[in-house]
């Protein structure tokens, strides 16, 4: 339904109620298009008209109340009197209105209201002297306290602190037990308030309250807590908010009044049934604001049994006409029922898969549509492990959740500690101020992770992601000193070395001593190979299930792993993954076996160091590609700068200096340091690194190709099938990687025919640099495939520093509006996708076979993974615990996609 011209023309910023319906929600907000599909449904809805969000937005442009705005406003009030059979501002039949906002996004209690609109003194005497004063004192209070705080902005606490000094004064335990004369008392302290605080009174002309009233309510859109909540959610700043007029209806008229909230079923579990909450004499605000107990609405079955079945109707009329959970608000009026308010209901992780089958089973919608009910942010959720309640505990510390999950250990504060202790068998928490590759042992070993410093993608962060690990970064007031041993928290408790701690990383909190953890069942029956019916009674559990294996049905994109060894590689196959799309061999040389690198660089027994690198890379080849046997194995080759490799050249500089004043400095350690010396670089993310390796140190990347040619002869001679494939890093020239494939298959071939056999590997590039996106047709003449490293493309085309952007300024950023998400976590469409896209497209119009596949830590990410899906590539490739969620993404993308295009094809 759309309005027509003729009343676009006559009314444009103003529309009623049944001039709307439920698809208008851009126009109308979520909560007007909500009144006005259940206008036409037939349901008892106060009547009423909704100011558009065209208006909130020529409003917040600048240029003040669009011209006609109030005219408009002044002829729907007119009308509806007429449909009210009451006027507005009349002692007699007094017309009072709400004016409620509604954007288009359900924002909970972010933006403003305000009841009672029309009450002036003269009403409220004209009720009292019809015996109705504790209502109207009542009703005149709260318009004093909403107008008084959202239109003059007054501090709501002043209100609060003057009602809790009236309940003790009187002893009444709560609003409902005061009685007119204590309102009345209050509505003039009230007024005193907003007057000492403001210098004006409530005005007394009611349209002068209303028009006020849906300016205040137009603000409230850039108000702090709604521009928060924005971002949190990722709703955009500019869809504006609409502003619903609506005749107000009284649950504080009486023991036969009351309001409510209920579902059509268990908004947390998902189960079927109508749940809610009712109170007695009280409005809509009172339920919902906690200021009272409710009732359970079995209660309001018992007391008005004929309302209960009349809500009960309606409810099931709403869920049938939505196909989905519905969220309801609803007053009670001297035994009248008026519904205000309906939505789809937010529900948990839990409750949006089960609803979603139940429905299926109910023969409501398909699994298509099931699928497209439920996320990848969800199941995120249901994978990872809890603790048990946390009622009564008191957490030690708040950070930010940065990688969800439960877990408890013993802190420690270095990565050599870490993996000792692990090999010990104990469950180790590992603090650093911040982390950093030297630190990836400790972060494999560690349970969970906890920085002082970092944000949401700082290097712990992405890493312990990558890991399926706990992690909280940037915890407030945490001082990490990992030479003493020891954190100091505020207030000056101290942890030292050894103590057991307990890490949220859900909600970002660390709590003193072992917390009981309760395993996910999710994550259980996935890992495990569970088909739908093997769910063990467990409702969410046969959901997930079910909704999986429709997802990997109707997906088009495969699902790969980043993976490095044979523990990872076996898990990534429990979550269903199709292969490793990026096996990263620098992992291979750090820790221990990072001064192979060194002896490398130094020229000290380099044969021996070769020998060894290739010796431990084909074992560690061999067992990888045992484990993935079927499946291909992407090995990407060397790429983190050279330097990560080498020494601290300030650590090693002062152990010189030191030496030499004891007289005791050795050759060796002189020559280390003049080698550290040689290959340091200012810049090292930007220096020598990846591809360039190979002209400058090829002989580290020749070990690692003849390791990888050699397990993969010796495998496919014992009968098993592997398919290894090789990428190319940091490449940003088609004659960097025509060098590099020459050198290497110049290695295969030289392996095969040590083995008298033939042998042929893949080779890809890894696009990460925006020049091989631009050139990608010309890469394309010689590639296999296109990875799209997304990480390092994002650093490159910002040109931001990951770690440093999220530490210094990108939060700030957030908080300012100039990025609206943080772009290493969502993918930036505008820029780095349209590079991603540019190559996709010129690299097959070159080579139609070209593979296409995505690593980043954007292919984990559910937000980024309809980009992908847009795109066309043909894999993602994630870190293990996230494969589920990408399957998942990917099958209700495909689900998306499919219907656009009909979409589409039907408007041709």
């Amino acid at each position: 339904m759309t309005t027509t011209p003729e009343r676009t023309a006559r009314r444009p910023f103003v529309l009623e109620l049944h001039e709307g319906d439920r698809t208008m929600a851009g126009l109308l907000g979520g909560k007007g298009a909500g009144l006005a599909e259940m206008s036409r449904l037939g349901l008892p809805v106060p009547p009423g008209f909704i100011v558009t969000t065209e208006a909130c937005r020529a409003w917040l442009s600048g240029g003040g109340e669009p011209d006609g705005l109030w005219g408009q406003i002044e002829d729907a009030m007119v009308e509806l009197e007429q449909r009210a059979g009451l006027r507005f501002g009349d002692p007699s039949a007094p017309l009072l209105v709400s004016v409620r906002s509604g954007a288009r996004f359900s924002m909970p209690g972010m933006m403003e209201t305000v009841l009672d609109v029309g009450m002036t003194d003269a009403v409220a005497a004209a009720l009292v002297a019809r015996g109705e004063g504790r209502f109207a004192w009542d009703s005149y209070r709260r318009l004093v306290q909403m107008y008084g705080r959202t239109v003059l902005g007054v501090d709501g606490v002043l209100f609060d602190d003057q009602l809790t000094l009236l309940r003790q004064e009187t002893g009444a335990a709560t609003d409902a037990d005061l009685d007119a004369a204590a309102l009345e008392r209050l509505t003039a302290g009230f007024r005193r308030l907003v007057r000492e605080r403001t210098g004006e009174d409530l005005p007394q002309d009611p349209r002068e309250q209303l028009h006020r009233a849906v300016i205040a309510v137009f603000a409230s859109w850039n108000g702090e807590r709604a521009r928060l909540y924005r971002a949190h959610e990722g709703i955009p700043d500019d869809l504006g908010t609409a502003v619903n007029v609506v005749q107000m209806v009284f649950g504080n008229r009486g023991e036969r009044s009351g309001s409510g909230v209920c579902f059509t079923r268990d908004p947390v579990s998902g189960a079927p049934g109508v749940f809610g909450d009712y109170l007695p004499d009280a409005q809509g605000e009172d339920v919902v604001s906690g200021s009272r107990s409710p009732m359970d609405l079995s209660e309001l079955g018992r007391r008005e049994p004929a309302l209960h079945a009349e809500l009960s109707t309606h409810l099931r009329t709403l869920e049938e006409h939505y196909r989905d959970l519905c969220d309801v608000e609803f007053t009670v009026e001297r035994g009248r029922l008026w519904i205000l308010q309906t939505r789809l209901g937010k529900r948990s992780p839990a409750a949006a898969f089960r609803i979603a089958v139940e429905l299926v089973d109910e023969g409501v919608i398909d699994l298509d549509e099931a699928l497209t009910r439920v996320d990848g942010t969800q199941l995120q959720t249901l994978l990872h492990p809890t603790f048990a309640s946390a009622e009564g505990l008191t957490p030690l510390a708040r950070g930010l959740a940065a990688s969800p999950g439960a877990a408890y250990g013993q802190l420690v504060f270095d990565a050599e500690t870490a993996m000792a202790w692990t090999a010990l068998g104990r469950a180790v928490v590992l603090a650093r101020p911040e982390t950093s590759p030297d630190d990836f042992g400790g972060l494999l070993a560690a349970r969970a992770v906890i920085t002082s410093r970092g944000g949401l993608t700082s290097h712990a962060a992405v890493v312990a992601r990558g890991l399926g690990r706990t992690c909280v970064t940037g915890v407030e007031g945490l001082v990490v000193d990992p030479d003493a041993r020891v954190a100091t928290l505020p207030g000056g408790v101290t942890l030292p070395e050894g103590t057991v701690v307990s890490v949220d990383g859900t909600a970002g909190e660390l709590y003193a001593g072992q917390r009981d953890v309760e395993p996910s069942a999710v994550a259980t029956a996935v890992s495990q190979g569970a088909a739908p019916g093997e769910h063990g009674g467990d409702s969410t559990v046969r959901a997930v299930l079910t909704l999986l294996a429709h997802a990997d049905l109707r997906r088009r994109l495969g699902v790969m792993a980043n993976a490095e060894t044979p523990e990872e590689a076996r898990d990534a196959r429990r979550f269903g993954a199709e292969g490793i799309g990026l096996c990263r061999t620098e992992h291979m040389l750090l820790g221990d076996r990072r001064v192979l690198v060194e002896r490398l660089v130094t020229d000290e027994d380099r044969e021996g160091a070769l020998a060894e690198i290739e010796q431990l890379a084909h074992a560690e080849f061999t067992a990888l590609l045992e484990t993935m046997e079927g499946l291909p194995v992407v090995v990407r080759l060397l790429d983190p700068p050279l330097h990560e490799f080498l020494p601290d050249l300030v650590e090693l500089s002062v152990e010189v200096a030191r030496a030499e004043e004891r007289g005791t400095v050795e050759p060796a350690l002189e020559r280390r340091l003049a080698t550290t010396r040689r290959w340091h670089e200012s810049n090292p993310m930007l220096g020598l690194r990846g591809v360039r390796l190979l002209t400058v140190l090829p002989q580290i990347i020749d070990a690692q190709v003849r390791a990888l040619a050699e397990a993969t002869v010796e495998l496919r001679d014992r009968g098993h099938d592997v398919r290894p494939e090789l990428m190319v890093p940091l490449v940003a020239d088609v004659a960097e990687l025509v060098a590099a494939r020459t050198r290497m298959e110049a290695i295969v071939g030289d392996v095969a025919r040590a083995h008298d056999t033939s042998l042929h590997l893949p080779i890809g590039v890894m696009v990460e640099l925006a020049r091989a996106a631009l050139t990608a047709s010309e890469l394309a003449q010689h590639a296999d495939f296109f990875s799209f490293g997304t990480n390092d493309l994002t650093q490159t085309t910002w040109g931001i520093s990951r770690d440093d952007a999220e530490a210094n300024f990108l939060a700030a950023y957030r908080d300012a509006g100039i990025v609206a998400t943080d772009p290493f976590k969502t993918i930036d469409e505008a820029g780095v996708g349209a590079l991603v896209e540019l190559a996709a497209r010129d690299g097959r119009r070159t080579c139609p076979a070209l593979g296409l596949g995505a690593c980043g830590e954007h292919a984990g990410d559910p937000a980024s993974i309809a980009f992908f899906a847009r795109v066309g590539v043909d894999y993602l490739s994630c870190s293990p615990p996230r494969i589920p969620v990408v399957r998942l993404e990917a099958g209700r993308q495909a689900v998306l996609l499919a219907g656009a295009s009909r979409s589409t094809s039907d408007t041709r």
